[in-house]
């Protein structure tokens, strides 16, 4: 096997059937007999498990990386079956996209686009449900009185008429014998004693006790180390090396060049980064990214001056702009960034004689599969993924070419087969040679009334695409692809003629989605813009986005929401100001009122945030207003100083010496108000982000008068 990576082509990734049905997935998962083993253990479907001991597994087909999503999926099960919070456990599942696909997506396994929830919403109740129905017909057999009459509650079944009843785990065995159900009743919204309330989260204890296993925490038997040197310019080949130092340090086993670089593969991490540091390599540049960032935003200024490829256009907006007696227009710029989580990249990868085996924080887990097993010559099902918690990814774990994954494998094919290999990206690694959110500017203009009303409104956006060149990208040969328009293209206001281009440009940076996607830089202009056309009229931002938004109930609900709780229109002291910004993503809509105090040289305290959000039910409320204020929280960092910059190509930034994220004391308050909703929920992850931004500009508008139209902040004003 050769330890050369490469890319998986699109042909080969639909061979899994990504296009197949939600529904017949979903039927798929919950028509498995039902089983129990010598242990007498309950296994009614593809996602519960009920032992003798009472206790309750629920498989999480998600990744776990802070988010919440073990707990979430756990309390749907929990509250179908009437468990006692008490007994649940949760288990990553196994990569089988047969099973544990994510319904949003087809057949694919993976977790992203603030999707766990939705897409489980059903299917994680049904099974929960199911096993219920099983539980009380095992009872109804043996106590030989009708199901109708047996009740559960928290864990207990009961006949009430004969004071008989039984925990689950004195009924595993006999429910084991029932016949699956082919349909199941779910509760009703008012019958729900989990959903909707907070629980403890499952991994907590774990989590602060220490018990939780990482990737880094894998330790097997022979394992080595490995870190790579990457080049310093993207696109650059490996020219030659040298690698007698290294493998002079104590502890350096092998020097490994890749396709990507050259592993130095050790006993220890430290012996592995003494061996890379004392490594001599040279790097051919000729085909290398030699751009500077002050180059590529004049590049996308002048490109900004010309038309680009429509990706809406209504009526005639152009022409009423040439007409208009009263215009306006900005520029908005935003910087690559980079996703600066907590866990830098790794990987644990073993060649065994049946396959692969890797052991890592896997969020892409059918994507990883696929590509994995083309480049060992495998078929996907050859190779197992044990899925880990990871600490962070924000995006980053969700490269569609797999790129650190791919880097194990080659590492682990080259020591050969049984010998287990840890890949560790450093933080400099993954800040210098990582993925970025791409950088983007936006040109914004707008006719006006006189009464200030909206005549028409032109949008043009000058980015990378996220999906050009990966297996998700369109058979399209243009690469434009909807996260980099998204939240510009789908403009909410009522506004009669609206025009929204895109040039796609191909610098040669990697990207890559990062929290919120393109949402993260869209929000921003069109939130800032309104708020400048709300002023330029005259008019109150609050008011002026209501009345654009009069056949907009759900946002209109959440705007008044937020701005009631936060008091607007309420006097402030002198220097300080409130901004407001609403954007809907990931099927969710979040609000944000945003207090700021400017101070006599210029900077800024964000005093506090208020947050209105409307994400369907609330499964977990204390997981929601957590996952806004963690929203606000790296928002915010990436608003204030938060940019990847390039010189001649190398990325400037390498720790958080240089590329600075928030401080505890830069952190506002932060008010969370939950839409009351019985609707399916819907993402929570993402959404809190794309209105933090404009929100606070707003705000820093409202108390300085100066206008802020580049992120991060540090830039300053420019108007």
């Amino acid at each position: 096997m050769s330890g050369a990576i490469v890319k998986l082509n699109r042909r080969d990734f639909l061979r899994l059937g990504l296009a197949s049905g939600a529904g017949l997935v979903l039927g798929l998962r919950l028509a498995a007999a039902a089983s129990a083993d010598a242990g007498a253990t309950f296994v009614p479907n593809a996602f519960v498990r009920i032992a003798a001991d009472d206790s309750v597994t629920v498989i999480a087909k998600h990744i776990e990386f802070g988010q919440g999503t073990y707990t979430g999926l756990a309390t749907l099960v929990a509250d179908e079956l009437d468990a006692d919070w008490a007994q649940i456990r949760v288990e990553a599942a196994p990569a089988d996209a047969a099973r544990y696909a994510n319904l949003d997506w087809g057949r694919f396994q993976g977790t992203g686009g603030s999707s766990a929830m939705h897409n489980s919403w059903p299917q994680m109740r049904m099974a929960g449900a199911t096993a219920r129905v099983m539980l009380v017909a095992a009872a109804a057999a043996q106590w030989q009185v009708p199901a109708g009459e047996i009740t559960v509650t928290k864990g207990v079944v009961r006949h009430a008429a004969s004071q008989r009843e039984a925990r689950f785990g004195a009924l595993a065995a006999a429910a084991a014998t029932q016949a699956v159900p082919p349909a199941v009743s779910l509760k009703q919204p008012a019958a729900f004693t989990l959903i909707g309330h907070d629980v403890a989260r499952v991994d907590q204890i774990d989590k602060t006790s220490g018990r939780a296993v990482y990737t880094q925490d894998i330790q097997l038997p022979g394992m080595l180390t490995a870190l790579v040197s990457h080049p310093p310019r993207f696109g650059a080949r490996l020219a030659r090396h040298d690698d007698r130092l290294a493998l002079a340090v104590k502890g350096v086993v092998a020097v490994l060049p890749l396709t990507t670089g050259v592993a130095v593969v050790a006993e220890s991490f430290w012996a592995a980064k003494k061996g890379r540091d004392a490594l001599v390599v040279a790097w051919d540049d000729t085909a290398a990214v030699k751009i500077n960032s002050v180059e590529l935003l004049a590049q996308y200024r002048a490109l900004a001056t010309k038309p680009g490829r429509n990706v809406r256009r209504s009526s005639d907006a152009a022409g009423v702009l040439s007409r208009a007696a009263q215009r306006l227009s900005a520029t908005y710029e935003f910087p690559y960034l980079a996703h600066a989580s907590m866990e830098p990249m790794n990987c644990v990868a073993q060649i065994t004689g049946d396959g692969c085996e890797l052991w890592y924080g896997a969020q892409s887990i059918t994507g990883d599969q696929m590509q994995v097993g083309r480049a060992l010559g495998l078929s996907p099902a050859q190779v197992k993924i044990n899925m880990l918690y990871a600490g962070g990814s924000f995006g980053r774990r969700a490269d569609p070419n797999s790129d650190y994954v791919l880097e194990a494998v080659a590492i682990a094919a080259a020591l050969g087969q049984g010998r287990a290999v840890k890949l560790v990206w450093t933080r400099e690694d993954d800040m210098r040679g990582g993925r970025y959110r791409p950088a983007a500017l936006h040109t914004l203009r707008a006719a006006q009334d006189d009464q200030g009303h909206i005549a028409a409104w032109q949008h043009r956006i000058v980015s990378q695409s996220i999906l050009a060149g990966t297996p998700f990208a369109s058979a399209d040969t243009d690469p434009i692809d909807g996260t980099t328009h998204e939240g510009a293209s789908d403009l909410p206001y009522a506004i009669a003629h609206v025009e929204v281009d895109v040039h796609v440009t191909a610098p040669g940076v990697p990207v890559l989605w990062w929290r919120a996607v393109g949402h993260s830089h869209t929000a921003f202009a069109v939130e800032s813009f309104i708020d400048e056309l709300a002023h330029a009229a005259g008019h109150d931002p609050l008011a002026f986005r209501l009345t654009l938004l009069a056949d907009d109930p759900r946002r209109r609900a959440v705007l008044e929401l937020a701005a009631h709780a936060a008091g607007w229109g309420t006097p402030l002291a002198a220097g300080r100001g409130r901004g407001i910004a609403v954007h809907r993503s990931f099927r969710s809509t979040v609000a944000e009122v945003a207090e700021v105090t400017m101070h006599e040289d210029g900077s800024f305290k964000v005093d506090r945030v208020t947050v209105a959000v409307d994400c369907g039910i609330a499964v977990n409320p204390d997981i929601v207003r957590a996952q806004m204020e963690g929203a606000i929280g790296y928002g915010l960092s990436a608003a204030l100083s938060g940019a990847v910059t390039l010189r001649d190509g190398v990325v400037e930034q390498d720790n958080f010496d240089t590329y600075p994220v928030l401080r505890m004391a830069q952190m506002p308050q932060v008010d969370v108000h939950i839409v009351s909703s019985t609707a399916a929920p819907t993402g929570v992850g993402e959404p809190g982000l794309p209105p933090l931004a404009p929100a606070v500009a707003n705000a820093l508008f409202a108390a300085s008068g100066k206008r802020y139209r580049r992120l991060p902040f540090s830039l300053g004003a420019d108007g």
